[in-house]
């Protein structure tokens, strides 16, 4: 995940998309792309979490149930990510988000190109940025565009091709705002906070960043990943996944699992921010994707992101003298985030007392 429209150091020259390179007929895997020696190596045949399915419809006040609320609370503190359904979108909409997705992604690289992200800039469409030539890169293309709230968009960004590309990313990025709303009053409830303690930190601007991936196939599942292992710099992030095509792990324990897919739910992910706001009683969760020799495979990241002059800090009601106070008071997590990313290191290290 990466938020920041103003990285903290200079970018080298943006390089080619993976796609780019595939249809050039490159063969082998460019050494850029491969896993330096001592890091461990992508298994795609780990073991399948244990995550929760939840029903959101039953967070709501209206129609309580002590019973979902208590395996939110559970999957919050255990895992740090959830699944949940019911959430006000039906399949049949969320498999035209997918298509748009797949649409965009098998257009001609020229008519991709329009939307190119500048150098220096996280916004359009290409990869990931470079900040030194040691970078390992991830296998993934990606289009990242900034969609809530409406005033900050991009539109020279926005895709024209597919045609219903902007009306279904602007249906989606509304339906996903009043589902932020439910599951940060939730988390809050969930630690006898007040109601609205996280939406205050959110924002009133509500910041969300949305990033299309596409993975293309890769010769070398067994050294490449589609993204490197990583904790999001969110408050949280809710992902639409692909129906068919696994990639997905989470880390626990010091072991990796497979997030399941369950094609009508989304799947929601606490991010950097919230752990330090709940003195680490959230856990932001560390994911990385393989990549798959044969197949191609698509999901939809939403960022939801504190605004940057936000001071995010534990919240004085979960510092005591048996959980002292874990985290100083940090500003603009965005601007840290790429560097320390890049670099394979946390950022909530910058946080940590």
């Amino acid at each position: 995940m990466a938020e920041s429209s103003t990285p903290a150091k200079v970018e080298l020259l943006a390089t080619k998309t993976v796609q780019e390179q595939l249809t050039e007929g490159e063969v082998l895997v460019p050494q850029k792309y491969i896993l330096k020696d001592g890091i461990p190596l992508p298994n795609a045949s780990v073991e399948l979490m244990d995550v929760p399915v939840i029903d959101l419809g039953l967070l709501a006040p209206s129609s309580f149930s002590m019973e979902e609320f208590d395996k939110l609370r559970s999957a919050l503190t255990k895992w740090g990510c959830f699944q949940v359904i019911n959430h006000g979108m039906t399949p049949e909409f969320l498999d035209k988000v997918r298509e748009i997705t797949k649409q965009f992604f098998a257009l001609p690289l020229q008519e991709k190109q329009k939307y190119l992200r500048p150098v220096d800039n996280i916004e359009g469409y290409g990869n990931d940025m470079v900040f030194s030539e040691q970078q390992t890169l991830d296998w993934t293309d990606r289009l990242f565009l900034t969609v809530y709230p409406p005033d900050k968009r991009k539109l020279k960004f926005w895709p024209e091709n597919p045609k219903s590309f902007r009306d279904t990313l602007d249906q989606y990025a509304s339906k996903l705002q009043v589902i932020t709303e439910t599951v940060l009053k939730a988390m809050a409830r969930s630690l006898n906070l007040e109601e609205d303690c996280f939406l205050d930190k959110y924002g009133e601007q509500r910041k969300m960043d949305a990033r299309f991936n596409f993975y293309p196939p890769c010769s070398r599942p067994d050294r490449v990943l589609g993204v490197k292992p990583h904790a999001d710099g969110t408050i949280i992030t809710l992902l639409l996944q692909d129906k068919e095509v696994e990639g997905l792990q989470f880390l626990k324990d010091g072991q990796w699992f497979r997030a399941p897919i369950v094609p009508e739910a989304l799947l929601i992910n606490v991010g950097d921010q919230a752990e330090i706001l709940t003195n680490g009683l959230f856990k932001s969760p560390v994911h990385k994707v393989v990549t798959n020799a044969e197949k191609e495979r698509i999901s939809l990241a939403t960022f939801c992101v504190p605004d940057s002059e936000t001071d995010i800090e534990p919240f004085e009601s979960l510092i005591n003298e048996s959980r002292p106070r874990l985290y100083r008071k940090i500003k603009n997590y965005g601007g840290i985030f790429l560097q320390y990313y890049q670099q394979g290191r946390r950022p909530i290290e910058a946080a940590i007392i």
